[in-house]
């Protein structure tokens, strides 16, 4: 049997993710496409505010805080500044899709040659549980108690439907990682995002249907029956957008 290895593109900090939370195989999963890549010594991450803060310390290379929803426009400039490193941020859904949501249009629509890993876990984890842009119609949250209702709370955005539709990205995917087939699907979409920016194709966006148990109210096993279950029906997976040879 073969021995599993840390990822030289992982620090030696514990994990700090709540039980069953999809962070900790997210954070995996990208390095270890950086590792095959070859990218270590060359690669910027951009951390932003929520779960996804946490990134600097676990992934074992140059990296940079930004503000609340801002890490597009920082990885922006710095892909400007240094067009020969490979830029990309670590998003969450609160981040990403509510106060971020203007950085991360403009940055598609400019076709910024960054690659962004958007985790979508359909609440504000860090924060005690509230609703997010993403929480489902019917989803109870610490502020939605009775669930999402659209007319009063509006309908849950789905990202890579919105930047498909615009010319500026070059790839655009949905994945999950509720289970191990799907799980491989996730690093073949993360890998193909990064060889795209080598190749200097554009903007590129992974979003990854992910779980939190905790805000969720369940336990483990129920968690990743909910992403394929009830996510994966309001988020279709699917390629939204790929230019292939195009650039």
């Amino acid at each position: 049997m073969p021995k599993w290895t840390k990822p030289k593109m992982l620090t030696d900090a514990t994990l700090s993710f709540c039980p069953g939370c999809s962070h900790g195989i997210a954070t995996k999963l990208v390095a270890e496409v950086l590792d095959e890549l070859g990218l270590q010594s060359k690669t910027v991450e951009v951390a932003s505010v929520g779960c996804s803060v946490f990134s600097y310390n676990f992934f074992n290379c140059d990296s940079q805080q930004a503000a609340h929803g801002r890490a597009p426009a920082v990885a922006t400039g710095i892909k400007r500044v240094h067009p020969d490193k490979i830029v990309f941020t670590y998003q969450g859904d609160g981040d990403l899709a509510s106060i971020g949501l203007a950085e991360i249009v403009h940055a598609g629509l400019r076709g910024e040659n960054i690659t962004v890993i958007f985790i979508n876990n359909a609440i504000y984890g860090m924060t005690g549980g509230q609703m997010a842009p993403t929480t489902l119609i019917g989803q109870k949250t610490s502020t939605s108690p009775f669930g999402r209702d659209p007319k009063k709370q509006g309908n849950p955005i789905k990202m890579c439907e919105l930047l498909a539709t615009q010319t500026g990205p070059a790839y655009i995917e949905r994945v999950m990682v509720s289970d191990y087939a799907n799980i491989l699907k996730t690093k073949k979409a993360i890998k193909k995002a990064f060889e795209y920016q080598i190749a200097g194709k554009g903007f590129t966006m992974i979003e990854i249907l992910a779980a939190c148990p905790t805000n969720w109210g369940m336990n483990p096993p129920d968690a990743m029956q909910f992403i394929k279950n009830d996510m994966a029906a309001n988020y279709p997976l699917g390629v939204y957008k790929d230019i292939g040879g195009d650039k």
